[in-house]
């Protein structure tokens, strides 16, 4: 009995010292975080960002795994039916909220499959038009788009990214008709904006802001609550007469579901740290960007109030996936 009660009181104990010594652990190996973007675009560049400082802090690389196409599904679907053991993780916007109502058929739901581990930052967005156009401010542009019904168009990298449905919100509140097209990257739609073969586009105040200074292209209006940091020149949609208009951009990570919490805390605290210090918002501020920090439970909340703001703009808008 002495014997059994022992070995009782020692499994016991190797299992508090083990509990633990299992967070402390991690990671153990290179940890890979799948973005479902192009290379290039604000989700890649803030990722390599993240990456680095992870590696630094947790001594371990962090590996960028680029998987565009299919509106962001076909990489997270990859890190939905990766292990959950925290070694694949899944870099995010608020396109994957947006699908959510979206892309009805996609193979993964992203609560369900899951788990909030923490947001990045968040970013305004311009509304830019190629300099061919023959526009000066919104009011202009509002005036020919009505004049010209279903003759302009927007570039966007992709169905249910945050610039389709920037366009698709803007066509609801100012009543006009413009016809999107679609890209399988912000790089390749920014290209043909600047380009001339496409008339105007919604794009990240963080990668498009400095075309916009060279004259590449002109900068109608920011979709903030308030003027852009970089653009303080450049109305906000609101202001320039779309009256109530708001529409951001903002990244986060996720891991699959089932991955243990002591990893996802850790995790969390880690990017905590990593976006709270001084020169990294400062050096985002100089970019159009702000951080954001919340705990595990809470952007949680956050993902599901999204998914549920952009589930009544995408009924509003009538958008569809492959449009």
């Amino acid at each position: 009995m002495v014997r059994i009660i022992t070995n009782l009181i020692g499994c016991a104990l190797a299992t508090l010292v083990a509990l633990p010594a299992f967070s402390q652990e991690y990671p153990n190996k290179p940890v890979k975080i799948i973005v479902p973007f192009a290379a290039g675009g604000p989700a890649d560049i803030y990722a390599r960002f993240l990456g680095q400082r992870l590696q630094e802090a947790l001594g371990q690389p962090f590996i960028i795994d680029d998987r565009p196409g299919g509106g962001s599904v076909i990489g997270t679907d990859a890190a939905a039916k990766s292990p959950p053991d925290g070694y694949t993780l899944l870099l995010m916007s608020n396109t994957q909220t947006v699908n959510e109502s979206l892309m009805q058929n996609k193979p993964y739901a992203l609560m369900r499959d899951f788990v909030p581990v923490a947001p990045i930052n968040y970013s305004d967005l311009v509304l830019v038009v190629n300099p061919s156009v023959p526009v000066a401010n919104i009011a202009e542009l509002l005036a020919l788009a009505k004049s010209k019904p279903g003759k302009l168009n927007y570039a966007s990298s992709g169905p249910g990214t945050p610039y389709h449905m920037a366009g698709e919100l803007f066509k609801v509140m100012a009543n006009v008709d413009i016809v999107h097209i679609p890209y399988k990257g912000s790089s390749q739609a920014r290209t043909d904006v600047i380009g001339g073969q496409v008339d105007m586009m919604f794009d990240a105040v963080t990668t498009m802001n400095e075309f916009a200074r060279s004259g590449k292209v002109k900068a109608m209006a920011t979709t903030g609550k308030v003027r852009s940091s970089v653009l303080p020149n450049v109305p906000t949609l609101a202001e320039a007469g779309v009256v109530g208009y708001e529409a951001v951009i903002w990244l986060g990570l996720m891991a699959p579901k089932g991955t243990p919490p002591e990893i996802v805390k850790r995790l969390n605290a880690e990017v905590v740290k990593i976006v709270s210090k001084p020169e990294v918002r400062e050096e985002w501020a100089k970019q159009g960007a702000a951080a954001m920090t919340m705990n595990p439970d809470e952007f949680a909340r956050y993902v599901n109030d999204d998914i549920v703001k952009w589930e009544r703009i995408v009924k509003i808008s009538g958008a569809k996936p492959d449009q």
